[in-house]
């Protein structure tokens, strides 16, 4: 059962409001796709996508991945985001995509780096992570494989049966499919480099 587990709020630098805008009911439409045969696309439920487009949750990465995937379409889509068919994008560090939420377990962001950049085979994100895992269903996966290093103090990872403790310096790559959750650890906030990578044209 999907569920909303974790809670992000757009901060498109100073582009755009806090408020999330999230486009996928209009890119549906525009495929002639109904909600059912995008669930069955995308292997999430037809009520959690329900309460996504009327703007009741936000999706999670794993499942914003599964969507924008089941119609076509870069990730940044999705957040209103159009991306540049140019052979090099420069993003500035002012310039980020910045997803943040605050929850029971602590306050989290996600930074897009190459949002505007596509076709592409890599998604890279600067994650923040929360202080504790995620509340609701424990762990979750996506398509492709990731590769995580970190930037910052110390992160924990989970994995079914497994958990590993990461330190500045230290990286992990894995099958994305494997369920997973990510939490800082120690007096310092954590930071991460996070890369994820599908097929040709994927995002």
């Amino acid at each position: 059962m999907t569920q909303c587990v974790i809670y992000y709020t757009l901060l498109h630098s100073a582009k755009t409001s806090a408020s999330m805008n999230l486009q996928i009911r209009p890119l549906r439409r525009q495929l002639g796709m109904s909600l059912q045969t995008l669930a069955e696309a995308s292997g999430l439920t037809r009520s959690y996508l329900s309460k996504v487009e009327r703007g009741l949750c936000v999706p999670s990465i794993a499942a914003a991945l599964k969507i924008a995937a089941a119609l076509g379409v870069d990730v940044a889509r999705l957040f209103g985001g159009e991306s540049a068919r140019a052979p090099v994008t420069v993003v500035r560090r002012d310039a980020r995509l910045k997803l943040q939420r605050d929850g029971a377990d602590g306050a989290s962001m996600l930074e897009a780096l190459a949002a505007e950049a596509g076709p592409k085979r890599m998604l890279p994100f600067v994650v923040t992570p929360p202080r504790e895992f995620a509340h609701g269903p424990h762990m979750s996966g996506h398509a492709g494989e990731e590769f995580l290093f970190v930037l910052k103090g110390r992160v924990e990872i989970s994995f079914p049966g497994r958990t590993e403790s990461l330190r500045a310096g230290d990286a992990i790559y894995f099958d994305a499919l494997v369920p997973h959750r990510l939490r800082s650890v120690g007096s310092v906030q954590a930071s991460a480099l996070v890369v994820i990578s599908g097929g040709e044209g994927s995002a």
